[in-house]
């Protein structure tokens, strides 16, 4: 009996490693494809990186809880229940500290919520666990213009201009900026 144990946690700790192995080597090659694609294509391709990143990695049955925690916690946004939503991501984020997405969504909660500083914490997280989040660069870019940090603003828009050049965001905050910059030099 223990080593029939042994041999199932074996396998799903393989699977767990060739699952994540085949995640990362699609996020790869999506991401290839973005920056060489044109509008209509490159929107196609940003859905299909953004289900990957909202989906969580483990294919079990946790995972699959954890989703659909994510999702709900994302209609919570919508429905405006910004501080039940953030306890959600919260608690997504205990159970795994390593899901950039979960960052992500609580980072947005907190933009929301006006807490910026918070907000750019969560960020550095999603950064730390998966670099090319474009989402998260450009939440950076929201975050940093409240805080009056425009110089590192533009340095996220231009980030996420490497990663994503059809992105409309940049094109739109990058004037944007060096407009308000203008401005507050006056």
């Amino acid at each position: 009996m223990k080593k029939i144990v042994q041999f199932i946690i074996l396998s799903l700790l393989i699977f767990s490693i060739v699952s994540a192995e085949t995640r990362n080597n699609e996020l790869n090659n999506l991401f290839k494809l973005l920056k060489n694609s044109e509008n209509t294509k490159a929107i196609e391709i940003e859905n299909k990186i953004w289900k990957i990143w909202i989906t969580h990695p483990s294919e079990d049955r946790r995972g699959y809880r954890l989703t659909e925690l994510l999702a709900q916690g994302s209609l919570l946004i919508n429905q405006g229940k910004l501080n039940k939503a953030y306890g959600l991501f919260s608690q997504i984020i205990l159970e795994d500290p390593k899901w950039a997405e979960a960052w992500n969504k609580r980072a947005t909660v907190l933009y929301i919520m006006g807490n910026y500083e918070q907000s750019q914490n969560d960020i550095n997280e999603v950064l730390k666990l998966e670099e090319r989040h474009f989402g998260a660069l450009s939440g950076q870019g929201l975050v940093q213009i409240k805080l009056k940090n425009y110089k590192k603003a533009i340095e996220s828009y231009k980030e996420v201009e490497k990663l994503h050049p059809s992105m409309e965001a940049p094109k739109v905050m990058i004037p944007r900026i060096k407009k308000l910059i203008k401005e507050e030099s006056i």
